[in-house]
């Protein structure tokens, strides 16, 4: 029930804080969102059929709040926690559990919208494991999608007890509630479930997901690590466009040797495509502000102004964003914001990434290769809670490495 928090400080001085007895409930795998008001959404976690916030604003806020939904979709044999949790672009909630979602206003604690069931009715939260983000958001969007990949049918887990182990879901499901960019799916296992020697087969291979594409041309598969990376290991994305992926400890114990898959306690960086030294003239850089100085600090609804350099370039298409280009030395610029996510056991949390509105770009006089493009914030707080993003500039489908800011 404690809460731990730090708030960022340059020199390296920062430290945890910890607020005792913090929360009204014990929460064993729960899940949580930032609010656009700050606070955190805090919901499930095992034998909690609720939710609640943190900060409290009063007393009147100190307990937890039922949610009839997560009794809906328990499953006493298997569990059936870290519902998926995503900040809908209407304020509401969308909240998934075990085989199907629900829209949440929390504020009047009330179902707005139940989604169907996703096809087969196999369950995709933890212990079965499958993931879910949220879709990149346009400018000034109109209407937001979740994809849910992955899982494992229903009682996977208790069969694992007996070494059979199921092979995991293979399917995706979109749910409306945009623009797509790529999306990685990245470590885990392709049978079993999550849990305690509960699964047999590694995913060495990254895939990689393009929403856009054509049914059957939407998966590839990417270079495969050596490593196995199974039952809690992490992935996040690092400011210079590089997956940062660590851990696997699929025991009850560190266990480091006579084990088929050892503890691992190592780090590595998976390099997507765009990355490829082939893609190098394409890369741009941002030189204003410098990726070297501290957050920038922005309000929703500002301009921001960023200079960058684009050795050479793609083929032309109209910025996403918005602009027409600069009358043909660029393509397509976009600019990106990108908040970074609490990522365990498979799942995101607070992952989610923005288009921006784009002004230009325009070339700088007696600069070859230099730009300079205005840039929009989001006009409110449901569209990007407060916090830390990162942004980057992307000519073609080549990221610049991000610099911070702070909205």
């Amino acid at each position: 029930r404690n809460v731990r928090a730090m708030r960022a400080c340059d020199g390296g001085s920062c430290d945890w804080n910890e607020t005792q007895d913090a929360l009204a409930a014990n929460r064993w795998y729960a899940t949580n969102q930032i609010l656009p008001d700050g606070r955190a959404f805090i919901v499930g976690g095992r034998r909690q059929f609720n939710y609640e916030f943190f900060p409290k604003a009063d007393a009147s806020d100190a307990s937890a709040i039922a949610l009839p939904f997560l009794v809906q979709t328990r499953d006493p044999e298997e569990n059936n926690l870290y519902p998926f949790v995503h900040l809908n672009i209407d304020g509401n909630l969308f909240i998934f559990a075990k085989n199907r979602a629900v829209l949440l206003d929390y504020k009047k604690n009330k179902i707005v919208r139940t989604y169907p069931e996703l096809a087969g009715g196999d369950p995709r939260n933890y212990p079965s494991s499958g993931s879910s983000v949220l879709l990149p958001l346009k400018p000034s969007p109109t209407e937001a999608e979740v994809l849910i990949c992955g899982g494992a049918p229903a009682g996977s887990y208790n069969s694992t007890k007996e070494k059979t182990f199921f092979p995991a879901l293979v399917t995706c499901g979109r749910i409306k509630i945009t623009d797509a960019s790529p999306v990685v799916i990245i470590n885990g296992a392709m049978d079993g479930t999550a849990g305690w020697e509960a699964a047999n087969t590694p995913a060495y291979a990254p895939v990689v997901y393009r929403p856009d594409h054509a049914p059957g041309d939407r998966f590839e598969e990417q270079s495969a690590t050596d490593i196995a990376r199974l039952y809690h290991s992490s992935a996040i994305l690092l400011r210079d466009g590089r997956v940062l992926v660590g851990g696997s400890n699929p025991h009850i114990y560190y266990n480091f040797s006579n084990e088929q898959y050892p503890t691992e306690l190592s780090l590595e960086a998976f390099s997507p495509e765009y990355l490829d030294s082939s893609n190098d003239a394409l890369r741009p850089k941002i030189t204003h502000p410098s990726p070297a100085d501290p957050a920038v600090s922005v309000k929703y609804g500002d301009s921001m102004t960023l200079q960058f350099e684009v050795p050479a370039v793609a083929p032309r298409r109209r910025p996403r964003g918005g602009g027409d280009g600069d009358g043909g030395s660029l393509g397509l610029v976009s600019v990106t914001m990108v908040a970074p996510s609490f990522t365990t056991h498979s799942f995101g949390m607070n992952q989610r990434l923005l288009f921006l509105d784009v002004a230009g770009p325009t070339a700088l006089h007696g600069a070859a290769g230099a730009y300079e493009a205005s840039v929009v914030m989001p006009a409110t707080a449901v569209l990007a809670p407060p916090g830390y993003y990162m942004v980057f500039v992307v000519n073609g489908h080549i990221p610049s490495e991000g610099v911070w800011v702070h909205i």
